[in-house]
């Protein structure tokens, strides 16, 4: 991060800001010169090697007022992050920049941006609380799932010779070929197998190669003409038509072993009821950190109920939009485009941004309340507390602690790990001190009507349904906003 940038911030109504933010000269100087270098790896000039043109003389080939546009373009994102970070705010969605006009030689670079920021609470009580808590409980139906689970787990496949029925196996060698241009069958990569084991109707395969293969014995063929689904991977192969070549080898069945001692034998337990009251054990344990972890939202949830919290629309659709954005990366990373998506789900961009407001909405309001409880109970965690939050990372890194920490600091990360634990102290704070109640009794006090409640519900009511109207009426080309690398 670098510390030679000055920032101005400026409150703006609607929970938004404007950040003027000042790169000096030299800051700006060593961004050109390191672009100019750059350039010069691929410039020819004669009586220079390709690769070693000096930065100046690059600079007056092209000119600096080009390779200073070049420059700024580059490294804008990077200044942007770093006035985020020396202006401490806590951005929502994406900035509005204006450049303005490239500065001369020897000038400071200035420009600004708008953007959105967490909303500030006012904070009403938020220890004490009275606050609903589950009892654990595990019933024999869970019990049950379990030991069906281990029964599937520990079956064998017996070899049988009537043809092949739904929820049975089969081994077989397959030939997948694609149309040529020529209309000739061609092979494909990937499309041929040997020896393969088929569950039929697992749905593992693409639709219909299992359905295919239902009633067919040992040793006989099956040709199967199918299609490739849209969201297929390797996306060459998307929709398009294929033909199988499949050999079926073996019929077999599945058998599971009995629910007796035995099973639990092979399973480390002299008796059924030893294994019986370990699974209750580990069934319970889960239970009693899933009711904890409910317990704990619903503690900070009361706490955001009695704070006064103003959320504007446009920040509950930029939230929304965020978490939309997250849930392309991450199909992006599986190798399924937006379009593909949309199109298995059936909707359309703007009602998933819909959908997303209330959640979006109820995120922005907790993260305002425990702001302000970390700013409140002056929460800052200690050095040990961040040495055992990087300390999984060093261990896959194999790498000292106090070693990943540093790393983390000089990157200008460390940052977001001290906001990350010290909101986890809050919500430990404000569920320390609630009170449980029976959950019943919760609900109950939920459907009480008063005034206050009335008004609050209305407000938040209106203002999540201005943010869905607003997201559906105009959608935004996201294509062409300027995101910085963050």
């Amino acid at each position: 991060m670098s510390s030679a940038l000055t920032t101005t911030v400026t409150e703006l109504p609607e929970s938004r800001v404007r950040v003027q933010v000042q790169v000096p000269a030299g800051e700006l100087e060593r961004s050109v010169e390191g672009k100019a270098r750059e350039l010069g790896r691929t410039l020819k000039l004669p009586g220079f090697r390709r690769g070693k043109v000096p930065a100046p003389l690059v600079i007056q080939r092209v000119g600096r007022e080009a390779v200073l546009e070049e420059a700024v373009r580059d490294t804008l994102s990077s200044w942007y992050v770093d006035a985020l970070g020396s202006s401490g705010i806590v951005p929502v969605g994406d900035p509005d920049v204006d450049l303005g006009e490239l500065p001369a030689r020897g000038a400071s670079l200035e420009f600004s941006f708008e953007i959105g920021v967490l909303p500030k609470a006012t904070l009403g009580e938020y220890k004490g609380l009275e606050v609903g808590r589950a009892e654990p409980q595990v019933s024999d139906e869970q019990i049950q799932r379990e030991l069906d689970g281990l029964r599937e787990r520990l079956a064998r496949l017996e070899t049988v010779e009537h043809p092949a029925a739904e929820g049975e196996f089969v081994v077989i060698d397959y030939t997948g070929t694609l149309p040529g241009e020529d209309g000739a069958p061609e092979p494909f990569a990937g499309g041929e197998g040997r020896d393969q084991l088929v569950e039929l109707g697992s749905g593992n395969l693409i639709d219909g190669f299992e359905a295919g293969l239902v009633g067919a014995a040992a040793g006989q063929d099956r040709t199967l003409r199918l299609t490739f689904p849209p969201d297929y991977t390797p996306g060459e192969l998307a929709r398009r038509e294929v033909t199988f070549e499949v050999a079926v080898k073996e019929v077999k069945r599945k058998l599971l072993p009995d629910v007796d001692d035995d099973l639990a034998i092979d399973t480390g337990f002299d008796t059924l009821d030893d294994l019986r009251e370990d699974i209750r054990a580990r069934l319970s344990e889960v239970e009693e950190q899933r009711v904890e972890e409910e317990f704990r939202a619903a503690a900070l949830d009361v706490a955001v109920e009695h704070a006064q919290v103003q959320v504007p629309p446009a920040l509950i659709e930029a939230r929304a939009r965020e978490m939309w954005e997250r849930v392309l990366h991450a199909l992006s990373q599986r190798g399924l485009t937006r379009e593909a998506y949309l199109q298995l789900t059936g909707r359309s961009e703007q009602e998933i941004l819909a959908e997303n407001a209330p959640s979006a909405e109820r995120g922005l309001r907790r993260e305002a309340v425990l702001t302000a409880v970390v700013a409140a109970e002056g929460i800052a965690p200690e050095e040990e507390e961040l040495l055992e939050a990087v300390r999984p990372a060093a261990e896959r890194a194999q790498e000292p602690p106090a070693q990943v920490l540093e790393r983390l600091r000089d990157a200008g990360r460390l940052d977001e790990i001290r906001e990350d634990l010290a909101a986890r102290k809050a919500i430990e704070l404000i569920a320390t001190a609630a009170v449980p109640i029976p959950l019943e009794q919760a609900h109950a006090r939920e459907q009480l009507w008063t005034p206050e409640k009335e008004r609050t519900d209305r407000a938040r009511e209106e203002q999540v349904t201005e943010a869905q109207e607003h997201t559906r009426e105009q959608a935004q080309d996201v294509g062409g906003l300027w995101t910085p690398d963050r």
